[in-house]
């Protein structure tokens, strides 16, 4: 890798992205060019249906590039397999089937699955990236309770500690604040901005959750109109990119506090 590009973790290049029905192609993004470096946390923001998780189906491999490149350190997405890509990219999505009798170290340890042999036995490396994932999140306490105990805040965090577990250079969370109260979501969005400076891993993120994305965040990926817009926050709001997010009769960006208002 050349030295300029030496931290760059996740490049796309004149990506579009949808779905592909038979000889039918439907683009719900096009033209998203953007770079992810080492300890950088970005946001994906959009209203419903802008395509964020779409997005973010496509940039983990699930779902398939309609046009354009991905790369992941260098490596071009399409051309990387299964086995060799979750070395690389973590994710945490909105819903998951995940068993909730498992216990919280238990779940974590699932982040390790990459590196262990074929029955899954840790070996002691593996269990020093568990622990350190849980101490990372602060779960110390709750590390052998049965994850239906847990609290939404708690859960996600431990889904977060699996995901750091995983140790790659990249974590995509999928609406990480989903059915928490404000008090949790600013908890969770801040311990990703944490995490992203401590471990030095780019964390990219889908939310809702503009007003702390524009607080918390090193850049934001814009959605709108099927066209993608990314940028520092401050150079985003400076060029007005808010103003017509949400229809102009009940919302409003408002420069001055950097946030969007209720009319």
């Amino acid at each position: 890798m050349s030295a300029e590009n030496s931290n760059i973790v996740l490049k796309t290049d004149e990506l579009s992205i949808g779905y592909r029905k038979r000889n039918d192609i439907q683009v719900v993004v096009s033209g998203i060019d953007m770079e992810i470096k080492e300890g950088e946390l970005v946001a994906v923001i959009g209203i419903n249906g802008a395509g964020k998780s779409t997005l973010l189906r496509t940039l983990s491999g699930i779902q398939q590039i309609i046009k354009g490149q991905v790369f992941i350190s260098e490596k071009n997405l399409a051309k990387t397999d299964v086995s060799e890509l979750s070395k690389n990219i973590s994710l945490v999505l909105t819903e998951q089937l995940i068993s909730k009798n498992l216990s919280v170290m238990e779940l974590v340890a699932l982040g390790r699955q990459p590196y262990t042999n074929w029955i899954g036995k840790l070996n002691k490396n593996d269990l020093k990236k568990v622990m350190h994932a849980i101490k990372l999140v602060n779960i110390e306490d709750i590390k052998s309770k049965k994850c239906h105990e847990l609290s939404d805040g708690q859960f996600q965090k431990v889904l977060i500690a699996r995901a750091l577990a995983q140790d790659t250079s990249l974590i995509i969370l999928d609406e990480p604040t989903t059915h928490l109260d404000l008090y949790h979501k600013a908890y969770v969005l801040k311990l990703l901005q944490q995490l992203s400076r401590e471990t030095n891993k780019a964390i990219l993120f889908a939310s809702h959750e503009i007003n702390l994305a524009l607080q918390l965040c090193d850049k934001l990926l814009i959605l709108k109109d099927k066209k993608a817009l990314y940028g520092k926050p401050l150079d985003l709001i400076n060029s007005e990119t808010f103003n017509d997010l949400f229809p102009s009769h009940l919302i409003h960006f408002d420069k001055e506090s950097s946030s969007f208002k209720i009319k």
